[in-house]
């Protein structure tokens, strides 16, 4: 008898101490006990996501030209208890209802991700230019908050957004300081500093991470890389490669795209000679008019020449264009003249969304042979 009641007594402690390990292993919420999937960021370079059981971290980084700061959010549900030693710039609940976003360039994943419902506020919404968006603006769904470098906080602050997309050119903005000192959190998108096509349209995932579309933001990008790549490999197919000269005079300086820019990225791309492909500036080449003639004077095709529509407007601003062949033979084009119904360029608002139409429109203007049903998007070539 006294066996048997040791041996229940031995099994009665077992037991209560493998009870209280699992008990604790459960109450432990740190993060080493939680299972980590790293989403796979293939050409973005400013932001990552790291995504649990219950909530994805999405840390932004690079929101401004040498930024060294990282943006940590949390993207949840409201009723998730999270680990009691998780660090963040500021959490955000899911579903959102009420969103702001700050960038022309940011309304193409609202639409793509069918969430451009939860848009109630924008900084100057004329400069929208997509017909669904238009169409959502002329229902007075979305407040204007003025312009991005002077917001009107109160009509801000009054939209009771769940979320405001910002983008910052040096992280100062003393706005943002009072949005969110009203509880609307701020979230940093550095989509713009990116240096290549594919990496700006990559910031789709950024969004599908932030509205809780994960798997949709995945299918939209996957479906851009692949044609951005088709496109990419039937400009190789070409028998022949053009000079290409970009840009035009502003204020007596030549603004022009550097030979490692995202912009000279779809030259190379479309298997063309861009004037200006041995320079390794990533952003925008400043340059006298006659180094550009000396240069770029017998280039084939001219393209995005400012905000020209007519080669009378660029004789009337400078009649020394004419001595460009391009000009000559009438092979330049451009992205102004394709607008919304308020004025928008087109290009600016999609163009960092969707790099393969970019493409096409080149290979149309490059290599014409190759695409010939295709219809430009962006590009036209000037009257």
């Amino acid at each position: 008898m006294k066996k048997h009641l040791l041996t229940f007594l031995l099994i009665s402690v077992f037991l209560f101490s493998c009870q209280n390990k699992k008990t604790d292993k459960i109450e432990d919420k740190s993060i080493s006990q939680h299972t980590k999937v790293d989403i796979n960021i293939d050409y973005a370079t400013g932001f990552e996501v790291e995504s649990y059981e219950n909530y994805d971290v999405l840390k932004v980084k690079n929101s401004w030209p040498n930024s060294d700061q990282t943006f940590t959010y949390i993207i949840t549900k409201k009723e998730v208890d999270l680990p009691k030693d998780l660090n963040y710039t500021h959490r955000i609940n899911l579903p959102i209802e009420r969103s702001i976003v700050s960038s022309t360039t940011h309304i193409p994943s609202l639409i793509d991700l069918n969430v451009l419902s939860t848009l109630v506020a924008f900084p100057e919404p004329d400069y929208i230019s997509s017909a669904e968006a238009r169409e959502y603006i002329n229902d007075n769904k979305v407040l204007n908050i003025g312009q991005n470098q002077q917001l009107n906080t109160e009509l801000t602050i009054s939209s009771q957004a769940d979320v405001f997309v910002g983008f910052s050119m040096n992280g100062k903005n003393k706005a943002y300081d009072l949005i969110e000192k009203s509880g609307i959190p701020i979230v940093y998108n550095g989509d713009w500093v990116e240096k290549t096509p594919l990496g700006k349209a990559e910031w789709i995932k950024f969004f599908g991470v932030l509205f809780g579309k994960k798997d949709e933001a995945l299918k939209a990008f996957e479906s851009v890389e692949r044609s951005y790549n088709e496109m990419k490999l039937l400009a190789q197919k070409a028998k022949n490669k053009p000079t290409v000269l970009s840009g035009s005079l502003y204020r007596d300086v030549w603004y022009l795209p550097g030979g490692a820019s995202w912009q000279a990225m779809f030259f190379n791309d479309a298997n063309t000679n861009y004037i200006y492909a041995d320079n390794d500036e990533t952003g925008s080449l400043s340059l006298s008019f006659e180094s550009v003639l000396n240069k770029a004077q017998d280039a084939d095709i001219w393209i995005s020449p400012g905000s020209f529509t007519t080669y009378d407007k660029m004789t009337k601003q400078n009649p020394h264009y004419k001595q460009f062949k391009a000009f000559q033979n009438k092979e330049i084009y451009g992205i102004a003249g394709k607008k919304g119904e308020t004025g928008g360029v087109i290009y600016y608002e999609l163009a960092p969304n969707r790099p393969d139409l970019v493409l096409k429109d080149l290979i149309k203007i490059c290599h014409p042979e190759l695409i010939k049903e295709h219809e430009f998007v962006f590009f036209q070539a000037l009257k």
